[in-house]
């Protein structure tokens, strides 16, 4: 008896240890270069494991579910409710996975009907500052770096025993609690954490493509000048596709229907200029 009580204690604490460690984000956000005055605020996770982390928003969690539920259930996209995934949406259509075992960054981000992924190329070279002070129950240190053409200023802490932080950000001797851009058009602030027993699955639709980080900014920058020559490449109806982002919901147009093809062409062309200018302030400038 005592044997087993022994195996069974082992067990316990290595099922413990194994246990992933989500951190919740509050992520405030000016994605409009001509509108400073419209912030946007959400939730993002960050789980961590001993082999790996990802980074993604709560937002998206929540519409993969739905969209899951609506599959599984039989009904299909026609089942799901509108005004919920509205309510869903997400500036945070991004996904970061940072590899523990090679030290390697991982961005994930659907770019019309695929998924392009690529392996971050850029170190984070961190000023250590001797400043420290408490944000929340944590006792934080200074550290100052420059990434993709901002000032980032970030709080770790070393109360707690990882070392790494929200989006790319991480390599510090403790967690990011904190991190912000000097000009206040970016900012990540911890505001609480829990375990988890496994990390979610993110839903994934299309081909994943990889890619050098340099293509996929050409992608991108196609992607907002031409939506469309990304929509009518491959299958489906006549190679058409309604998805314009993962976190963005249904494309313009979506209902459906019997609808002018032509019409619904424009009127996704529309939508993504329009949401291309309103992300106009990248959280990376270069």
């Amino acid at each position: 008896m005592k044997k087993l009580g022994i195996i069974a204690l082992a067990l316990f604490i290595q099922n413990v240890s194994a246990q992933t460690n989500r951190f919740v984000y509050q992520v405030t956000m000016k994605p409009d270069a001509e509108n400073k005055t419209d912030i946007k605020t959400e939730n993002a996770y960050l789980d961590i494991s001993p082999e790996k982390s990802v980074f993604y928003s709560e937002n998206r969690i929540k519409r993969d579910s739905i969209m899951q539920k609506a599959f599984q259930g039989g009904g299909g996209r026609g089942s799901i409710n509108r005004d919920q995934m509205e309510g869903l949406r997400t500036n945070i259509n991004y996904s970061i996975e940072k590899d523990k075992t090679n030290q390697k960054t991982y961005f994930k981000d659907r770019i019309g009907r695929d998924l392009y992924s690529y392996e971050e190329d850029r170190p984070l070279n961190w000023k250590i500052e001797s400043e420290t002070r408490k944000i929340g129950e944590y006792k934080v240190q200074k550290a100052e770096t420059d990434f993709g053409g901002r000032k980032w200023t970030a709080w770790f802490t070393t109360d707690l025993p990882y070392q790494d932080g929200p989006y790319k950000f991480g390599g510090l001797p403790g967690l990011i609690v904190k991190v912000e851009d000097d000009k206040g058009d970016y900012s990540f602030d911890l505001m609480k954490n829990y375990k988890i027993t496994e990390f979610p699955t993110l839903n994934q639709f299309g081909n994943t493509l990889k890619v050098k980080r340099s293509d996929y900014l050409k992608q991108q920058q196609k992607f907002k000048t031409d939506p469309m020559s990304f929509m009518i490449q491959g299958g489906g109806s006549g190679g058409f596709s309604t998805t314009v982002r993962a976190g963005g919901g249904r494309g313009p147009g979506g209902g459906g229907g019997n609808q002018n093809p032509a019409d619904m062409r424009k009127r996704m062309e529309e939508r993504v200029k329009e949401e291309a200018k309103k992300n106009s302030n990248p959280i990376e400038l270069q």
